[in-house]
């Protein structure tokens, strides 16, 4: 169930990003040692949430998206989705959020009934149902298209080594086209083709001209950055050379209060090493200029962009990393309490992995003289 959740989580940036997790895991167990005992306790001391209350689904917080989520359980009627995406404008990057977090919903209940062991062979699936009524009573809502090709994508994602792993895309593919149709000027079906077209290994020349679609629509939104991103990484069609360069455009050329200052530090991400075998990596020039572009992109963008908790995420990764304690134990004062985005979703358990990293700010910053209420301590 866990694995589900991570996988969900990571759809964050488009979906299909299928990063070797492992390697950050085996060095975040090793990075997590070097804690020095005998410290506050995050919860009780700095009034962080418990681990197991942390929220995996969402990288911050969206009150009407919760409630919303909430009534789905309670009932599998579609119309409270409906009703949540019309009223949120489709070049909102939080309609954006909203889709793939529904659209997660509807996979993680099909993805229980699926797994259950007590569940009889052949019966019928009730799981995500309020999804297929959604389509079937509804079916030239553009928010009910979107969604239902976000959740396709996750239905591959789930087992990219089957058999229907193609067919799959190809389906989404569909949807998308339909979606793009209901909505014409949304960059949404854009964006979710862009994690299609990955998975589908769409030429370079394709998936400019797919691109292209998208910046023509919303040519300043982080989130589709964040989704085409992979496609030019190394682990993917393209180099280091050439994400950077994606993200160093997008960077140079934002308007003022847009985050995409902070996209050379999820280039950067992309392409570290699999062993660190360089003492002061993340104090090297290179990284110091990735993490102050974010800081930038955080103090120049309105405080409540929907995608800023994403760049904070990965803001603190860094930050401990960098041995900045200090600065990362502000970040996690604006997150704290939801965790679903990278870095934490590539892990099997998105929450534990946060909570290890808070932990160790908290330490690093008690061990430099800091305390919980944020001054430093006398000497």
């Amino acid at each position: 169930m866990d694995a589900l959740l991570v996988l969900l989580a990571a759809t964050a940036f488009g979906g299909l990003v299928l990063l070797p997790w492992l390697r950050r895991r085996r060095a975040a167990g090793q990075f997590r040692q070097q804690g020095p005992p005998h410290v506050s306790d995050p919860v009780s001391g700095y009034g962080f949430v418990p681990l197991d209350s942390l929220d995996v689904r969402l990288p911050g917080p969206d009150e009407e998206l919760e409630h919303v989520l909430a009534e789905i359980r309670r009932s599998p009627d579609w119309r409270p989705a409906a009703a949540l995406l019309k009223a949120t404008p489709e070049d909102d990057e939080r309609r954006w959020q909203r889709v793939q977090t529904l659209a997660g919903a509807a996979a993680f209940e099909l993805a229980r009934e699926q797994d259950d062991p007590a569940a009889a062979p052949g019966a019928p699936r009730n799981g995500g149902v309020w999804l297929r009524r959604w389509r079937l009573e509804a079916p030239k809502d553009a928010g009910g298209a979107q969604t239902h090709a976000q959740f396709l994508v996750l239905q591959a994602l789930r087992d990219p080594g089957s058999e229907d792993f193609r067919m799959i895309l190809e389906e989404a593919r569909t949807v998308c086209g339909e979606a793009a149709l209901l909505a014409p000027g949304s960059p949404i079906p854009y964006v979710i083709e862009l994690a299609v077209a990955r998975g589908l290994h769409d030429r370079p020349a394709d998936y400019a001209e797919l691109w292209e679609k998208v910046a023509r629509r919303a040519p300043h939104h982080m989130g589709a950055h964040l989704a085409a991103l992979p496609y030019w990484s190394q682990k993917w069609h393209g180099s280091r050379e050439e994400a950077e360069a994606f993200a160093e455009r997008a960077a140079s050329g934002a308007p003022k209060g847009s985050l995409l200052p902070a996209l050379p530090l999820f280039a950067v991400y992309e392409h570290l090493p699999e062993a660190n075998m360089v003492r002061g990596l993340y104090q090297s020039a290179v990284i110091e200029r990735a993490v102050e572009g974010a800081h930038y992109a955080l103090r120049e963008a309105p405080a409540d962009h929907p995608m800023a908790p994403h760049v904070r995420h990965l803001l603190i990764w860094f930050l401990v990393r960098a041995e900045r304690y200090g600065e990362a134990l502000d970040q996690l004062r604006e997150v704290d309490g939801h965790v679903g985005a990278v870095p934490w979703s590539y892990g099997h358990s998105p929450a534990a992995e946060y909570a290890a990293y808070r932990a160790l700010a908290v330490a690093g910053w008690e061990r430099s003289g800091g305390t919980a209420t944020g001054g430093v301590r006398p000497e």
